[in-house]
């Protein structure tokens, strides 16, 4: 029997995240017109299990962790499952385990992306609190493929990063608190839809990307143009994609970023160098140390090489320790 679900509703959020999920789902109808699709940000040693329990307590439609390959059924939640992305074609989901975007697995932009390109005009964007601006780009797909963005209001929102994000780079059809937010959505999902236009090709490749279906040079190099910086998660060329309100970058591998995600993973992989060089000359002076003990007298070379540890070691300490307006 043909899949007729023309609505699908993709919801990405962050930081405080449980708490307007429950919200928001609490509103929903039991015989809501759509299935919704959540990404919410979570490490890899989280299961889910307790936020798809809170949405199934929260409200009356029934929530749980979205299967590779399982069809989507109107009035049902599904969670993105831990370290893992979740997409949409049409009729059924995908799970993969393909690179980060935006440092996260589950991110939102895959989502949403995916969403875009399978649904065009009947995706309905929504965009939560959080930190930095996972859902960005996203949503930027969404609306060049015709369909409706909505963002939480800044004020209404505990980390009002995302909202504010989509705002500023793509502009919302509607920003609205989270109270009023399951009206909102009753009215959009039961809208008579027209043709949708064909998703643009770039949005297509990197659909395909994240399905691990392309995974090449040639295929990023029609994205954008090579840029001086590696990707901080395998080392590789990166590209600054062409087409984007929100400048963004990605290696041929499949990892992608904000500027705001790149700095920030530019940042985590200097703080962990930093670690191993401190961890390096504290084995080195100590190892000199040990040396130069187990003669009668320190030779003067073995004391100048200790204190020329020890400052090397104290520099190190006081770039970790350093505040941003120190530095």
């Amino acid at each position: 029997m043909q899949n007729t679900i023309s609505t699908v509703v993709v919801v990405g959020a962050s930081a405080g995240g449980m708490q307007a999920l429950t919200g928001l789902v609490a509103q929903l109808p039991e015989d809501f017109a759509a299935p919704m699709l959540i990404v919410n940000h979570m490490g890899p040693e989280t299961t889910g299990t307790h936020l798809v329990d809170a949405l199934n307590k929260a409200g009356t439609v029934p929530c749980s962790h979205a299967q590779d390959g399982a069809p989507l059924k109107r009035g049902h939640v599904y969670l993105a499952p831990s370290d893992q992305h979740l997409l949409v074609v049409h009729g059924k989901m995908l799970v993969t385990k393909g690179a980060r975007e935006n440092r996260y697995r589950p991110a939102i932009d895959p989502l949403f992306r995916s969403a875009a390109v399978a649904y065009g005009k009947g995706v309905i964007g929504i965009i939560l609190t959080g930190y930095l601006d996972d859902g960005t780009s996203g949503m930027m797909a969404i609306r060049r493929c015709g369909g409706v963005c909505i963002v939480q209001d800044p004020e209404d929102a505990a980390y009002p990063d995302m909202p504010q994000s989509v705002i500023r780079h793509v502009g919302a059809d509607y920003s609205v608190p989270l109270a009023h937010m399951g009206a909102l959505l009753e009215k959009l999902a039961s809208r008579k839809l027209g043709a949708s236009r064909q998703p643009p090709a770039d949005l297509v490749i990197e659909a395909k990307i994240a399905q691990r279906v392309v995974s090449d040079l040639q295929s990023v190099e029609t994205l954008g143009g090579q840029v001086p910086y590696n990707c901080p998660d395998c080392g590789g060329v990166l590209w600054q994609m062409d087409n984007e309100s929100v400048v963004r970058y990605r290696c041929h591998t499949g990892h992608a970023f904000s500027s705001a995600a790149l700095l920030a993973r530019q940042s985590e992989k200097i703080e962990e160098t930093l670690w191993v060089a401190l961890r390096m000359f504290e084995e080195r002076q100590n190892l000199i140390s040990a040396m130069g003990s187990s003669q009668k007298d320190l030779s003067s070379s073995v004391v100048e090489r200790v204190k020329e540890s020890q400052v090397h070691i104290d520099r190190i300490r006081a770039m970790l320790t350093a505040t941003d307006g120190d530095a």
